[in-house]
């Protein structure tokens, strides 16, 4: 998804395009805009991932799996040592 307006705003759902065009028009030139463009980008990347809905159902019903980071950096380390 581009990191546009346009591409941002296509990719959100329902009232949060709204939110968005609220936040943006309010932004001044420089770095606020450039953090409004950034947050949302990311909100928008949630959008259209398939997978959000179940993703969020189970963390707000504390059933999400989750890892350390010691965990992620053990199985880093065993697929780049092959």
């Amino acid at each position: 998804m581009p990191r546009t307006i346009g591409g941002i705003s296509n990719a959100l759902r329902g009232g949060r395009r709204a939110q968005f065009f609220a936040e943006l028009l309010e932004a001044q030139q420089g770095a606020e805009l450039d953090g409004v463009l950034t947050a949302w980008w990311g909100r928008a990347m949630l959008d259209t991932d398939p997978d959000r809905d179940p993703v969020r159902a189970a963390a707000e019903a504390g059933t999400l799996p989750t890892t350390t980071m010691d965990d992620i950096l053990r199985r880093r380390q065993r697929h780049t040592v092959r």
